[in-house]
């Protein structure tokens, strides 16, 4: 607004405030970077450590290299020690004993894959995250990864941020759906600075949340926020390249290539279908067995061992053996650094003993996160194909190191159901966005192909069925539901004329249900209304003989139009505390129609609900999981 005074002209406060809201986006740009400092931070600490750790335990003492991705910049060294069996087999066994005594110990919610655990407490748990878990997590989580047990940083740190999200919340005291989204925003945060995808990391943070074609757009922009600056914060220390170097340009140029892109998806979303049965069978297979939980990531450590040991024995190949073992970043490097290390055979047998591993690692309880080994089994399988097919028709598929690119975000997207993300996130961490439209192809195809079935068990299928968003569902419903549509229209109602005495009240009313009455006047014209309980409180008038109904009537109205939005209706019962409201003509304010109840719209929300839910499981948009437990 522009205001003049005393001969000069200037912008009111009040103008500016209108025009650009600063309080709120200061709101969320102060909690953002917290929230990202925060993440960023304990991202630094936790690769350090993992690193250290890694590099003692697993090159040091097993005399194992298993690599790195080629964007990591390590800052330890240790001398290539000699291969020792026993080490293969006792460190990862100890390392699940160490990490199994503390998580089921003192904070159960640290055991396995840490989006999940964020996940579940996003929905069930009113995004509260108690404050030892994120501590306990980063610890347990360097001891079985960097023991050799199979799991990636994206699980552990995510969870990890989300706790700083939702500790930062409670200290300020902040409200719950506040504290929700600083929770997502934080996972989100962990998964960009450990793979420097600032996008990808804010939009999987609002996706991960649900197994369907959903995606929570208030969580992004607070998400992107916090991404952005643990990205940053985690960059100077370890660089700002992409996370896997990609020495030659990879480039999609042919539309004929799609059909063998098409054959690529439905193979890793058959291999994700696989991976997830695998998962959750070994998860059961452990929660049945009859030991003391401490000990069973101990066992998983040591199957994880003996399958890196195997596969050192079948295949002779010391180097790609170790990718069993910890993150396996090291075999998705090679495959664009040194792939003539890597043969068909060699290929599939790192996929399938990554995926093996990891469920055993992780499905006996032990703390690290499946993003990482989905990328390594998915790119794995993926170039395995590409060389497959090269090998048949080398002019559609002419570099077949694309399909190991393609693969992952296939993999993940038939895994995990988040195909935007995945695919953002794919391109952010190799820098080859030219294969963005096979990666968007594949990725659809799989995740289409992959609805029934998610790695992440804590999603719920859409908003609708999440604790998080009823009180919106409710709202909206409200607004958009007309009263015609909810009042009963066989109901029998009561109109009462005005000059009616007390006697005949009592008799006329004796017989209903009818709680709210109203008065018409000579032409049956509403003039208002009064409740059963004034008839009470009408007895204790001085001369109750003499009272007609038109002197029972209320002073508020309390009636809506056969058109009005029930939103309106329940607001007139909320602010006179009734369970009625008259319903009268939209042509004819005055002729009374009906009477809605609360039942009524209760009845009608009920209804709806569970058409929608009903809608979505026949299209196949529903998976059969679990009722959600909804907060009311």
């Amino acid at each position: 607004m522009i205001k003049s005074q005393n001969g000069q002209t200037f912008v009111s406060s009040d103008a500016i405030s209108k025009q650009f809201r600063f309080k709120v986006m200061g709101k969320w740009l102060l909690l953002g970077i917290i929230v990202g400092v925060a993440t960023g931070l304990t991202g630094v600490v936790f690769q350090l450590l993992l690193e250290l750790l890694s590099h003692f335990l697993v090159q040091h003492m097993m005399g194992l290299n298993p690599g790195h991705a080629g964007g990591d910049t390590e800052h330890f060294h240790f001398a290539m020690g000699t291969f020792s069996w026993i080490a293969v087999l006792a460190l990862p066994t100890l390392g699940g004993l160490v990490s199994g005594f503390f998580i089921f110990k003192y904070a159960p919610e640290a055991k396995g894959d840490g989006t999940d655990a964020a996940v579940q407490a996003y929905h069930k748990n009113r995004g509260f995250i108690r404050p030892l878990v994120p501590i306990l997590k980063m610890f347990t989580a360097i001891i079985t990864i960097g023991s050799g047990g199979s799991g990636g940083r994206e699980g552990p740190i995510s969870q990890i941020g989300a706790g700083v999200g939702s500790f930062l919340a409670v200290r300020l005291g902040l409200s719950t759906a506040t504290r929700r989204r600083l929770l997502a925003a934080g996972l989100g945060a962990g998964i960009s600075c450990m793979f420097r995808v600032p996008l990808a990391g804010g939009i999987f943070a609002a996706e991960v949340l649900y197994s369907g074609p959903d995606i929570d757009s208030e969580i992004i922009l607070p998400a992107i926020v916090a991404s952005i600056v643990a990205y940053s914060v985690y960059a100077i220390p370890f660089g700002w390249g992409h996370m896997f170097i990609e020495p030659t340009t990879i480039v999609f140029s042919n539309p004929l290539e799609l059909l063998p892109y098409f054959i690529l998806a439905l193979v890793v979303s058959v291999v994700a279908l696989i991976f997830v049965k695998t998962f959750y069978g070994i998860s059961n297979f452990f929660g049945k067995l009859n030991i003391p939980n401490m000990l069973k990531p101990a066992i998983g450590g040591l199957a994880t061992g003996a399958l890196a040991l195997g596969f050192l024995f079948v295949t002779r190949d010391s180097h790609h053996a170790a990718g069993i073992l910890g993150t396996g970043y090291g075999a998705l490097q090679d495959i664009f650094t040194n792939p003539s290390s890597l043969t068909i055979l060699v290929l599939f047998a790192v996929g399938i003993g990554k995926l093996l591993a990891t469920a055993l690692t992780i499905g006996s309880g032990g703390s690290a996160g499946v993003f990482g080994p989905s990328m390594v089994i998915g790119g794995t399988t993926g170039y395995a194909m590409g060389l497959l097919m090269h090998h048949i028709a080398p002019g559609l598929v002419p570099q077949p190191q694309a399909y190991a690119i393609v693969g992952m975000a296939g993999f993940f997207s038939a895994a995990a159901n988040t195909p935007l993300s995945t695919i953002l996130f794919v391109s952010e961490i190799t820098g080859s966005y030219e294969l963005l439209l096979p990666t968007m192809w594949v990725s659809v195809i799989a995740y289409l192909i992959g609805r029934n079935w998610s790695i992440y068990d804590s999603q719920v299928p859409s908003r609708l069925q999440s604790p998080a968003h009823f009180g919106e569902y409710a709202q909206e419903f409200f607004l958009r539901t007309k009263v015609k549509d909810v009042i009963k229209h066989t109901r029998k109602f009561v109109t009462i004329p005005s000059n009616t005495t007390l006697k005949e009240l009592f008799k006329m009313t004796e017989h209903t249900r009818q709680r709210l009455f109203p008065v018409v006047g000579h032409r049956k014209q509403l003039i208002g209304c009064f409740r059963v309980d004034d008839l009470t409180h009408a007895l204790h008038h001085k001369k109750p003989q003499t009272l007609r109904a038109s002197d029972l009537i209320h002073d508020k109205p309390m009636r809506v139009r056969y058109s009005d939005s029930i939103d309106k209706a329940h607001r007139i019962m909320a602010a006179n505390h009734a369970n009625e409201v008259v319903v009268v003509s939209d042509q004819d304010p005055g002729k009374v129609v009906g009477i809605l109840t609360s039942a009524d719209i209760l009845l009608e929300y009920t209804r709806v609900f569970a058409r929608e839910k009903l809608e979505k499981q026949g299209d196949g948009t529903e998976e059969a999981r679990e009722p959600v437990d909804i907060e009311l």
